[in-house]
């Protein structure tokens, strides 16, 4: 098998939990032309990781740009792949392994109808990633997939200054999904806490998150934001340096484990923690769950006493 394209799109913890099945891809065609479809925000991330050969920048066409479509559909074919891991399993990369058209389709890793080497399991739907992507991996042949090693993300995060202890709070999440973020005022709580600890709350986040972090610091005044300072790059740097990571189950909480990072997260009832829990490798400390219905009834004591305890 000369050529082998990746298809992962998104979102930020799906990718940092998909490099585990790239490395199995890698592992499985080391002699392998392989080259990783993704979008612009991935992509030197994907780069640094090492695993690919090539990057190609999906700018995901709509239906109706038929000029896009087409360019999109002659690149994968022209591409001449062996084989396709599809790891994003979406409606859009359904629709890219049947404009390909049989004569031209490479054999298919996914769950679309009709492809080589389908994932059918029946649970699938209520899997988590992890166990979704290796059972999909072995139904191609491959049987050992890796949680991912993220040792390879690294940057020089000098710049930012960071005192010598201290905890991240991720006060974000998705921005259509409101019921997934612990209120801002309760992180404030928890970071007066921690700093009468000896322990700078600093707030790590996006410009969505620019509201939230204004008013954990208002509140706490030695919190520390960095919001809109750090790349992509940066966030698994700052992570390991942390004495802890707080946060909602977002993105950042999956780089968080998965560095070794001791992190405490918080789920309501718009994610279930089986099927999206941060994933930890042995002997590294086991993420903190914390499950209730409404996560605006979520006490700071709670989650106090759940940081308490991770840093004792």
């Amino acid at each position: 098998m000369n050529r082998v394209l990746v298809i992962k799109h998104s979102a930020l913890g799906d990718m940092a939990l998909a490099f585990g099945p790239m490395q199995a891809i890698r592992e499985a065609h080391p002699d392998a032309t392989i080259t990783l479809l993704t979008t612009k925000p991935f992509a030197a991330l994907s780069e640094a990781s090492g695993l690919f050969n090539e990057i190609w920048l999906d700018e995901r066409p709509k239906l109706w740009r038929a000029t896009r479509v087409w360019s999109l559909r002659n690149r994968l074919i022209n591409g001449k792949f062996d084989r396709v891991y599809d790891l994003q399993t979406s409606n859009r990369t359904a629709w890219y392994f049947r404009i390909l058209g049989t004569a031209n389709r490479p054999e298919w890793s996914g769950t679309v109808f009709g492809c080589s080497h389908p994932h059918r399991d029946p649970d699938r739907p209520k899997m988590h990633l992890v166990e979704m992507q290796s059972g999909q991996l072995a139904d191609a042949g491959i049987t050992d997939t890796p949680l991912s090693d993220l040792s390879w993300w690294q940057s020089d995060i000098s710049n930012l200054a960071l005192p010598s202890s201290f905890a991240v709070l991720l006060p974000g999440g998705a921005a259509h999904r409101p019921k997934k973020r612990w209120p801002a005022g309760k992180f404030a709580v928890a970071a007066q806490w921690l700093s009468q600890r000896g322990i700078t709350p600093v707030v790590v986040g996006g410009s969505p998150e620019a509201k939230e972090a204004r008013q954990i610091c208002e509140e706490c005044p030695d919190a520390l934001s960095l919001i809109g300072q750090t790349s992509l790059m940066d966030l698994a740097p700052i992570m390991r340096k942390a004495a802890l990571v707080l946060g909602n189950d977002t993105g950042p909480m999956h780089i968080a484990a998965l560095v070794g990072a001791r992190c405490v997260v918080m789920f309501g009832s718009d994610s279930n923690p089986q099927e999206s829990r941060p994933r930890h490798h042995p002997g590294e400390p086991v993420p903190h769950v914390l499950h209730v219905a409404d996560l605006q009834d979520l006490e700071t004591s709670v989650v106090i006493e759940a940081v308490r305890d991770i840093l004792d």
